[in-house]
């Protein structure tokens, strides 16, 4: 949801490259079917998906190691969760940057969240300071690509709202961690999701299990 939101928000001035990841996470054929849906929404012809196994055999997350469960959502959790996917931010980053560098695209659109930053340490804006930092240290001199984040400091409601005046397609996106047909409406992904809608005043298009 964040990630297409970027999408709507980067249209207005960008021509448009979509990435996409698959990690061994367990919503995985979800997640292609989400971005492969949005890019078609927005005529995306430039498409660069790429498979990291070495996640997955890392594990350590809910997301990909199936041995561990996806737990019920608590939106008040302080501690690290344990679907966070040790520094999976910086492998996508670090593929967007270098095909970036070959487009000679001048920006990285991410969908990352502050909200969620209490247990995502990789959501934190001092996260993309520093990563932007690395860009530039590691690059060519004419290299002029820049992360950009600009939800990461929305609530998501306020990410719900943005999303509606741009016309977003909220129906293509998928967000829960655990199921693939409906979503199930108990994890922290969905609980924040809905908690956006709701608070938005707007009907979430997606079906849950528990809705």
């Amino acid at each position: 949801m964040d990630s297409c939101v970027c999408a709507a928000i980067a249209e207005r001035d960008y021509r448009l490259a979509f990435l996409h990841v698959s990690y061994g996470q367990r919503t995985e054929p979800r997640e292609l079917k989400a971005f492969q849906d949005i890019a078609g929404h927005y005529h995306v012809d430039e498409k660069l998906v790429c498979r990291l196994n070495h996640l997955a055999q890392i594990g350590g997350s809910s997301l990909t190691d199936p041995a561990i469960p996806i737990a019920e959502a608590n939106l008040n959790r302080k501690e690290i969760p344990m679907s966070y996917v040790p520094f999976r931010n910086a492998h996508f980053l670090s593929i967007a940057t270098s095909w970036g560098e070959v487009l000679g695209a001048k920006a990285i659109f991410i969908g990352a969240v502050a909200e969620d930053s209490s247990g995502y340490p990789d959501c934190r804006p001092e996260y993309y300071q520093v990563f932007n930092q690395l860009i530039r240290a590691g690059t060519k001199p004419n290299t002029l690509l820049t992360v950009i984040t600009p939800v990461i400091h929305m609530k998501k409601r306020e990410i719900v709202t943005t999303g509606f005046k741009l016309a977003a397609p909220f129906h293509l996106t998928w967000s829960c961690y655990e199921n693939t047909e409906v979503a199930c409406g108990r994890c922290d992904s969905c609980a924040l999701r809905l908690r956006g809608f709701k608070e938005a005043g707007r009907q979430d298009p997606i079906p849950y299990a528990l809705c």
